[in-house]
C-alpha cells in the first residue's frame, strides 16, 4: 500500500488532521461502524464527554485490531457530537491518541442533534492495509 497526503496549507497540522490522503494498492480496506461508549455488554454510557471519548477511541482500536488491521492506517475518521463546546476541552485526548498511532488521516467533525441513547461522541473510521 502507498499513502500519500495532500495539505495545501499547514495550518490543518495543528489541528491533528490533512485534507486529503490518497492510497494506492492496497491489499484491503475496513470500514468501521460509528464506535461509542458502550461497553462489553452493550450498555450506554451516561458519563461526561471526556469519558465516553475515551472509551470511544478503546472500542475503535479493538475493532479495528480484531479485524488484523492498524489504526495507523486509519486514513479517514469522522467524529459526531451533540456538543463541539463540550468536545474541545478534551480534543487533546484525540490529537494525543492519532499521534500515538502514527496516523495521517483525513479529519471530519459534526456536531449532531443526538446520538443513540445516552451517547455524545462517535468514531467512524476507514482504514486500509
Amino acid at each position: 500500500m502507498e499513502k500519500r497526503t495532500i495539505n495545501p496549507w499547514t495550518w490543518q497540522k495543528e489541528r491533528s488532521y490533512h485534507q486529503a490522503v490518497e492510497v494506492k494498492n492496497p491489499e484491503g480496506t475496513l470500514y468501521v461502524s460509528g464506535q461509542t461508549a458502550i461497553d462489553d455488554e452493550g450498555i450506554s454510557s451516561d458519563a461526561d464527554m471526556k469519558t465516553q471519548l475515551e472509551l470511544a477511541l478503546k472500542n475503535l482500536e479493538k475493532v479495528i485490531e480484531e479485524a488484523g488491521y492498524d489504526c495507523k492506517n486509519i486514513v479517514r475518521l469522522n467524529i459526531y457530537t451533540t456538543s463541539t463546546e463540550a468536545l474541545w476541552p478534551h480534543f487533546n485526548i484525540l490529537q494525543e491518541w492519532v499521534e500515538k498511532q502514527g496516523m495521517e488521516q483525513a479529519l471530519t467533525l459534526l456536531e449532531v442533534v443526538s446520538l443513540f441513547e445516552t451517547l455524545t461522541v462517535e468514531l467512524e473510521a476507514t482504514v486500509v492495509k
